[in-house]
C-alpha cells in the first residue's frame, strides 16, 4: 500500500472518529494491501499501553523492597507479601470485565480510558510511599486500584487478536503479550537505578517516573488506534466459553505459565531477602534479569508453536519448568546464593515460551473442532464463526484464571516464609503443579487426538483460514 493511501486511510479513519468503515484480515487481497499496516499500527500502541500498565501493576514488587524503618515502614516479611498478593488479585479478577470491554466499547477508545486511569494509583503511590508512617491498609488501597494495569493485558490481547488472520496470531500475541510483560522487568530496572544512583530511601521516584509516561501512552493511543468496525464477541460468548471444557483445561495450563511468570515476577526480590538475606540493592541487582528474559521468550513460544503445535511445546516446556523446579529447590536447600538465581532466571524464561505456546492452543483448538463440525456436515460460515467467538472469550478466561495462578504462587510463598522460613514447601507445590500440568497436556492435547483436542493443526487447511 502505497504512503498515499495509507494517508487517505487514515483520515477516514479519523473522520469516521476511529472506527475503521471495513475490516476482515482473513481476506488475503485485503491484508495485503491495506489491512497488515493497520494491524501493526495497532499494535504498537497496544504494546505501549499493556507495557506500561504492567509496570504500574508490578510496581509494588519494586516499592516493597524500599520499605523499611528507614523511612518509617516496618513492615514484616509476611505483611509485605500481602502487598504485592493484592494488586496481583486484583489484576486477576480486572481481566474478565476488561476483556468484554473492549468489544462493547471500541479497542481504541477502552486502550486510552484503561491507560490514562493509571495516573490514579501510580500518583498516589508517588505521594504517601514519601509520608512516613502511613498504615498498611492505606498502600493495600492504592494497589488494589494499580491492579487496574493487570487488566490491561485482557483487553489488549482480544483487541490485538482480532486484527491479524488465524496464520500470523501466535506471533503477533506473543509480540504483544511479550512486550507488556517487559513492564515488569523495566519497572524493577528502574528500582536498580533508583536504588543505585538515589540511595533506597526514595521510592516515590519510581512511581513518579510513570506519570508522564502514562500521558503520552494515553495520546498515542487515542491519536493512532482503530476502533474494529463491529464487535468481536456475541453476547453471552463467555457463558458458553465457561461451559466448554477446554475452556478450563487451557486456563489450568495458563496457571502454571502466566500465573509463574507474574507471581514470581512479584515475589522474587522478597524471596531474595526471606531467603538469604539480601539487601535492596543485592535484590533489585538480580529481580529485573528473570522478567526480562522471560517477556523476551515470549514471543518465541509462540512462534514455535505456530510451527510445531501449541501442544508439544507446551508439553516440553512443563517439562523443562519441572525439572527446573528440582534444581531451584536443591539450590534453596544447599543455600546455594549462584544456583538458586540461575535456577529462577531459568524458569521465567520458560514460563515465557509456555506463555505463548499455551495462547496459541486457543484458536488451534476452537479451529480444529470447527473442521470436526463442518466434516460432519455444519455450515462452514457459522461453524468457523463461533470457533473465533470462543476463541475470543477464551482469552479472556484463561488470562483471568492465569492470574489468579500468580496470586497463588504468593499466598504459597507468604504461607512457607511465615511457617519454616524457607520456600522450599512452596518450591515442592509448584513442582506438583507443573507435573500435573504436565500429565493434563498428554493426556487432554496430545494422546487423544481423535476427539479434537490436539493442539497441532493440519499444515494446510484452507477452510480453517476463516478463523
Amino acid at each position: 500500500m502505497s504512503a498515499a493511501r495509507r494517508t487517505t486511510a487514515s483520515g477516514a479513519r479519523r473522520r469516521a472518529g476511529g472506527r475503521l468503515p471495513y475490516w476482515d484480515p482473513e481476506d488475503e487481497a485485503y491484508w495485503e494491501r491495506e489491512g497488515r499496516f493497520v494491524a501493526r499500527r495497532n499494535l504498537l500502541h497496544s504494546v505501549l499501553s499493556e507495557h506500561v500498565g504492567f509496570s504500574v501493576w508490578s510496581m509494588w514488587s519494586v516499592l516493597v523492597l524500599f520499605m523499611s524503618p528507614d523511612i518509617g515502614f516496618a513492615f514484616t516479611p509476611s505483611e509485605k507479601f500481602l502487598l504485592v498478593v493484592v494488586p496481583t488479585l486484583v489484576g486477576a479478577l480486572l481481566r474478565l470485565p476488561y476483556s468484554a470491554a473492549v468489544t462493547r466499547f471500541g479497542g481504541r477508545d477502552w486502550t486510552v480510558f484503561a491507560s490514562a486511569v493509571l495516573l490514579v494509583p501510580t500518583g498516589l503511590a508517588a505521594l504517601f510511599v514519601q509520608r512516613a508512617h502511613t498504615p498498611l491498609w492505606v498502600f493495600l488501597v492504592i494497589g488494589a486500584l494499580a491492579g487496574a494495569g493487570g487488566g490491561n493485558f485482557a483487553s489488549s490481547m482480544t483487541n490485538i487478536a482480532a486484527f491479524y488472520p488465524r496464520r500470523h496470531q501466535g506471533w503477533a500475541l506473543g509480540l504483544n503479550a511479550g512486550g507488556g510483560n517487559l513492564g515488569v522487568a523495566v519497572v524493577q530496572l528502574l528500582g536498580l537505578l533508583v536504588i543505585a544512583t538515589a540511595g533506597d530511601t526514595h521510592p516515590s521516584y519510581v512511581a513518579g517516573a510513570y506519570l508522564p509516561l502514562i500521558v503520552l501512552v494515553s495520546l498515542g493511543a487515542a491519536l493512532r488506534m482503530d476502533n474494529l468496525p463491529a464487535p468481536r464477541r456475541e453476547r453471552g460468548a463467555l457463558r458458553e466459553a465457561a461451559g466448554h471444557r477446554h475452556t478450563w483445561w487451557i486456563s489450568l495450563l495458563y496457571v502454571g505459565t502466566f500465573g509463574s511468570f507474574i507471581g514470581y515476577g512479584f515475589a522474587f526480590g522478597l524471596v531474595l531477602q526471606s531467603e538469604f538475606g539480601a539487601s535492596p540493592l543485592q535484590a533489585a541487582s538480580y529481580t529485573f534479569l528473570g522478567p526480562l528474559l522471560g517477556s523476551l521468550a515470549r514471543p518465541f513460544g509462540g512462534r514455535l508453536a505456530d510451527r510445531f503445535g501449541g501442544a508439544r511445546v507446551t508439553f516440553v516446556n512443563f517439562a523443562a519448568m519441572a525439572a527446573g523446579t528440582l534444581v531451584l529447590l536443591v539450590a534453596s536447600v544447599s543455600e546455594s546464593f549462584p544456583l538458586f538465581v540461575a535456577a529462577f532466571t531459568v524458569l521465567f524464561v520458560l514460563s515465557g515460551l509456555g506463555n505463548g505456546s499455551t495462547y496459541k492452543m486457543i484458536p488451534a483448538q476452537h479451529a480444529r473442532e470447527a473442521e470436526h463440525a463442518v466434516a460432519s456436515g455444519a455450515d462452514a460460515a457459522e461453524a468457523f464463526a463461533r470457533a473465533r467467538r470462543l476463541s475470543g472469550a477464551l482469552i479472556g478466561v484463561a488470562g483471568a484464571v492465569g492470574a489468579l495462578g500468580g496470586v497463588g504462587i504468593n499466598l504459597a510463598f507468604r504461607t512457607a516464609y511465615a511457617g519454616s522460613g524457607s520456600g522450599n514447601l512452596a518450591f515442592v507445590a509448584f513442582l506438583c503443579y507443573y507435573v500435573a500440568c504436565l500429565a493434563l497436556t498428554w493426556g487432554v492435547y496430545l494422546r487423544r487426538r481423535d476427539d479434537g483436542a490436539a493442539g497441532v493443526e493440519p499444515a494446510r487447511m484452507k477452510i480453517a483460514g476463516r478463523v
